[in-house]
């Protein structure tokens, strides 16, 4: 029986948004737009990830639990190992990104930007941190930060390092 030309399409990318903060936050389509546009920057596709949005009670416990740090961050990212199984027909698991709504809000107002373009910016940096990009020395960092002032611009928000 001869083989058929085509191939089954490649699994869509999957953001899963998770609400579990009282801080009122953009749509999941708005989520999934900044996540793609990220990935994007990072030839990356096909992947799933979940966005869990809390507030400061719960990053305090997560920042507490897994970096040994106590207080409330903007952003944490738990990136799955690069060998983590997937199915074929599924996305590959990259990992999560978690976003203290509260803190968000607060850097916002005092860095004179939109709650939206810093929160487009810190999950972008998020997902940048589950692609394995880090921001530990000078060189990695300054790369990183080019990586998200373009995908910033790309989604049409100002720079994320120039506040007003």
């Amino acid at each position: 029986m001869p083989m058929s030309a085509k191939s089954s399409p490649l699994p869509a990318t999957e953001v899963d948004v998770d609400r579990a903060s009282a801080v009122a936050a953009p749509t999941d389509a708005v989520f999934a737009a900044w996540v793609a546009a990220g990935l994007a920057a990072l030839g990356l596709a096909h992947v799933s990830l979940a966005v869990r949005l809390v507030d400061e009670a719960e990053a305090v416990v997560l920042n507490r639990d897994y970096r040994g740090k106590d207080y409330a961050p903007n952003v944490l990212s738990f990136p799955l190992a690069d060998d983590f199984p997937a199915p074929p027909d599924e996305p590959r698991p990259l990992g999560d990104v978690v976003l203290c709504l509260p803190v968000v809000q607060a850097e916002a107002l005092a860095y004179g930007m939109s709650f939206d373009q810093r929160l487009a910016h810190l999950l972008i940096h998020g997902v940048l941190h589950l692609a394995g990009h880090n921001h530990d020395q000078q060189s990695p960092r300054l790369a990183m930060e080019a990586l998200e002032t373009r995908v910033m611009a790309e989604l049409g928000l100002p720079h994320p390092y120039q506040q007003s």
